[in-house]
């Protein structure tokens, strides 16, 4: 399964590349999580203020979403950069 998170950044962020690397080292270790196969973070090709800046696809098992959740990599990502979002949309697919 394909667990995506897209993600508009709020006005804190001014260098989009710089929050592009923090959060691609941030999911490298996703992988390590049981049932997860990795993450791959991509930026949007266009910058407009309509668009989301960023999407990052955690490639999992459909039962390993719990352990997802419940992982040290996702709490951060919650606490740490819960900051930087304006909004955010989750879609799961296969």
């Amino acid at each position: 399964m394909k667990h995506n998170i897209i993600v508009k950044y709020n006005e804190s962020v001014s260098d989009k590349g710089a929050m592009l690397a923090e959060i691609k080292a941030l999911f490298a270790s996703a992988g390590e999580i049981e049932g997860v196969s990795g993450a791959e973070a991509v930026p949007n090709c266009i910058d407009r203020e309509n668009r989301y800046d960023v999407m990052i696809t955690v490639t999992m098992e459909k039962d390993a979403l719990p352990n997802w959740d419940e992982s040290a990599l996702h709490k951060r990502w919650l606490s740490e950069y819960g900051g930087i979002v304006a909004k955010k949309a989750i879609f799961d697919c296969e």
